[in-house]
């Protein structure tokens, strides 16, 4: 169920009144917030259940980067309209912010807690170690490698190469059709998250244009827009004419700089395209769908502790966005990769950047 762009954006305006990283983050203080019922998700026939209290916490990058943390707040929305349960947010503002905001929901007696991105790993095995009567469903994390071993966290992972992939596919075809040499990727930090997007957007690329140069760097930021701009517009001086963000907030700034230069665009997480003609297409990761998915499977009894889900083409959890007027024409070249990658004829798509 591909996430419509219009919708994507209305849910986007609404979340800057209440106040989003892509792939983690790292800042002080917390503030909470609570969500309204209603839901920027797709609608289902899903029956309402037990009202049981299920608490976010997000990384710093909040509830303003327009992909990441947004889409967990939107299938927590989701999950309060459909499921009939109780959704609290809590915001951190610093990685400081992380022990005490997931200890606040523990002590409160949330059912389900849902800690957002890989770098609140070790605040996760910290808090639910100390809380087991509570349960965590961490996106990004697999749960199996904390090391405490906590029996009431489920992991909630990404095939992040195979969207990825895709998007790399999709710019060397636009590369070779425009005399375009040279690509790149603005990473936020290098953790495997990120880094599964930009080994597999390099590997979609040199697939669909062997000759093509890639170039990649990272922000060590996931919210100072001015960062990732930089970068990007470095590229761009070095022949890049599409740049990949992969840094949330930040990245923001990157699309910004192909926008400035004349360069094209892609987004991350969610559908980035209401951002601008430039925006080519995005790199989903439906963090809504997994959250929602979470919380049904928790009010129905059958949480996975001390194992992971994982998200990917086959089942709906990753995908490409909208495609832009410049590129609709290899939509069905696209679609076709995407059935090879789900029929296994294309595998081993590379999750490390070398």
């Amino acid at each position: 169920m591909k996430m419509k762009s219009r919708a994507l954006a209305l849910a986007g305006c609404a979340a800057l009144a209440i106040g989003i990283a892509a792939c983690g983050s790292s800042s002080n203080s917390s503030s909470s917030s609570t969500p309204s019922s209603s839901s920027s998700g797709a609608s289902t026939t899903a029956s309402k259940g037990k009202p049981i209290k299920v608490g976010l916490v997000t990384d710093i990058g909040g509830l303003n980067d327009r992909s990441f943390n947004h889409l967990a707040y939107v299938g927590l929305q989701r999950a309060i309209k459909e499921l009939g349960i109780n959704g609290r947010v809590l915001t951190s503002k610093s990685n400081a912010d992380y022990v005490p905001n997931m200890t606040t929901l523990a002590q409160q007696g949330y059912d389900l807690i849902i800690p957002v991105g890989f770098l609140m790993a070790d605040a996760t095995d910290t808090v639910a170690k100390s809380a087991p009567k509570s349960k965590f469903a961490m996106v990004d994390v697999d749960a199996t490698t904390l090391k405490g071993k906590p029996t009431n966290v489920e992991g909630l992972l990404f095939k992040e190469q195979e969207a990825g992939y895709l998007v790399g596919y999709l710019s060397g075809l636009y590369a070779k059709d425009n005399g375009v040499k040279t690509i790149s990727s603005v990473g936020g930090q290098k953790i495997p998250p990120v880094d599964h997007y930009i080994a597999g957007y390099q590997a979609g690329a040199k697939a669909a244009d062997p000759g093509i140069k890639t170039l990649n760097a990272y922000s060590q930021d996931f919210v100072d827009q001015a960062k990732c701009k930089e970068i990007a517009l470095n590229q761009i001086a070095q022949g890049s004419k599409v740049v990949f963000q992969v840094a949330g907030q930040c990245g923001l700034g990157a699309l910004d700089a192909a926008k400035e230069k004349g360069a094209k665009g892609i987004g991350v997480d969610a559908d980035q395209s209401y951002i601008g003609p430039q925006v080519i297409t995005s790199a989903e990761k439906k963090v809504d769908v997994a959250v929602f998915n979470a919380i049904k499977a928790a009010q129905a009894g059958q949480f996975q502790g001390g194992q992971d889900v994982v998200n990917q083409l086959s089942n709906n959890g990753v995908d490409y966005g909208t495609l832009s007027a410049a590129v609709k024409k290899y939509k069905t070249q696209i679609d076709s990769v995407k059935q090879d990658i789900i029929s296994g004829k294309i595998k081993n798509i590379p999750d490390t950047v070398k």
